[in-house]
């Protein structure tokens, strides 16, 4: 627990000292973009243009699914606090932008939100009685998670490339015990995002492996130790032997 504690919040409190909050734009500019649909979408002209901008749902045309994919990351669900929503999406954009960067946070978020959208596409076109995995026509209709997924899969794969087993447990976890406790479209998309984003932090986790083995340097040859300056070399006492009878026999075939 205090090393995960360190690893995903000291560590990137640290950082956030040293570099300052303009490290925080990310998560700020996430929080933003809620706030200002959540407001547009309460009246019924401002819904009808949430909805066209960043609605994503099962039964658009692919292009146009894409397209609407990186506005539904701001488009909050209409049906659940939006508060609370925006503390757990400001956190998840903060600890990931501290750690990871910029670049990377988005692309993780845009990868696990996109995983979960085009899963559920899969589920919808496989039809409701292929082995449980399927999904009826009517479900085609609904709007996708929105930001959840990206909130669910940043902290998934922090948890993976810190090595944070609790916080893999408090969000992956809980995405199970969802999708069992309400089986619905958001559940499955949410463990779509889960296994997409633990997917990626272990390829990331290989990747540095690799990286930090092949940049070890190679074990020298070693080299024949050379006398000191000063000292002969050691000679075996055989061949101080060999050598005194053969001196001897020259002497005694001189004299």
């Amino acid at each position: 627990m205090r090393a995960e504690w360190h690893a995903i919040v000291v560590d990137p409190v640290r950082r956030l000292r040293r570099r300052g909050p303009s490290r925080l734009l990310l998560a700020f500019v996430a929080c933003g973009g809620v706030i200002f649909f959540h407001a547009l979408a309460q009246r019924p002209a401002g819904a009808e243009v949430v909805r066209a901008l960043g609605g994503v749902q099962g039964d658009l045309p692919l292009w146009l699914a894409l397209l609407r994919t990186p506005v539904s990351l701001y488009v909050p669900a209409l049906d659940l606090p939006v508060w609370a929503g925006i503390t757990q999406l400001f956190l998840a954009f903060a600890l990931a932008e501290v750690t990871l960067g910029r670049a990377r946070t988005l692309a993780v978020a845009y990868a696990t939100t996109l995983a979960g959208t085009l899963t559920a596409r899969v589920m919808i076109a496989a039809g409701p009685d292929r082995w449980g995995f399927g999904l009826p026509p009517e479900a085609g209709q609904v709007l996708d998670t929105g930001p959840s997924a990206a909130v669910v899969g940043l902290f998934t794969y922090l948890s993976v490339v810190r090595r944070a087993t609790v916080v893999f447990l408090l969000t992956g976890g809980s995405m199970v015990w969802e999708s069992i406790a309400r089986p619905n479209l958001a559940g499955r998309e949410h463990l779509v995002a889960v296994a997409a984003a633990l997917v990626l932090g272990l390829l990331h986790e290989g990747r540095g492996r690799r990286r930090r083995i092949l940049s070890r340097p190679a074990p020298e040859h070693a080299e024949p130790e050379r006398p000191e300056p000063g000292h002969l070399p050691e000679v075996p006492a055989e061949a101080q032997d060999r050598a005194c009878l053969q001196e001897i026999a020259v002497n005694s075939r001189g004299g």
